[in-house]
């Protein structure tokens, strides 16, 4: 059996900087399968981006346990779990953080490189995904130079560019236009196919139907949890069913 690419076990965090402490995160149990596509959805202030940003190492747990590719993760140092998502998780954010002084090409190999790619290699993942993502000539570009919407299809090639073994993506459309949206939505369709591990914050109900599980929180907790199954009909094409 294959083990799980991502893991929880009662995920707590406790925000307690001010006068009453805040719980965002409640006692999450969480496993991620190789391959899936996870949607997490829910109101503002449910504790999506907290759970998301805590399953890749960007905000500490307050207690509870973290595992990735089968090895504890939330006990690791700063460094060390910089180290984890250089070289298993890719971030994508709704707001870009792409690096202002570098052009694309270098925002987009830096990844790679840092990861263990050699140049060769990771030129080709570049040249690849900026392809895919209609992006090839404004690879000398700055993020400056950029519309909104190009600097997070860059900022998603730049998450795919050392091949992790997970996607993070928190409201990764939640700035774009539907034009926009349809290029990233379509890359992260793709590479789901081809195997890539995606977990997607989202409170849009129509960018949800790309996952095959979405997962509802409400005040920090984990409330429904369901799979979709697409079926085939003989004219209207496909029926997604909430399992």
């Amino acid at each position: 059996m294959t083990h799980a690419v991502l893991k929880t076990v009662n995920l707590v965090k406790v925000y307690s900087g001010g006068a009453v402490p805040v719980h965002a995160v409640r006692g999450v149990d969480l496993v991620v399968e190789p391959g899936e596509f996870i949607a997490v959805m829910g109101p503002s202030g449910s504790g999506k981006s907290t759970l998301v940003h805590m399953l890749g190492g960007l905000d500490a747990r307050t207690s509870g346990e973290i595992w990735v590719d089968g090895k504890r993760a939330d006990t690791l140092s700063e460094s060390a779990w910089a180290l984890l998502r250089r070289k298993k998780i890719g971030f994508v954010f709704q707001f870009f953080n792409l690096v202002a002084n570098m052009t694309v090409t270098d925002n987009v190999e830096l990844p790679a490189l840092l990861g263990g790619a050699s140049p060769r290699v990771a030129r080709e993942r570049r040249e690849h995904l900026l392809g895919a993502l209609n992006l090839t000539d404004r690879a000398d570009a700055s993020p400056a130079q950029l519309s909104g919407g190009e600097q997070q299809r860059v900022a998603l090639a730049r998450a795919l560019a050392n091949e992790p073994s997970v996607l993070l993506a928190d409201e990764p459309t939640g700035n774009l236009d539907s034009r926009n949206t349809r290029d990233v939505l379509r890359l992260l369709s793709k590479v789901h196919k081809d195997g890539q591990t995606i977990i997607m914050v989202t409170h849009d109900a129509r960018v949800a139907g790309l996952a095959d599980r979405v997962i509802c929180l409400l005040d920090g907790e984990i409330v429904d949890d369901g799979r979709i199954a697409r079926r085939r009909t003989g004219t209207a094409g496909a029926v997604i069913d909430l399992r």
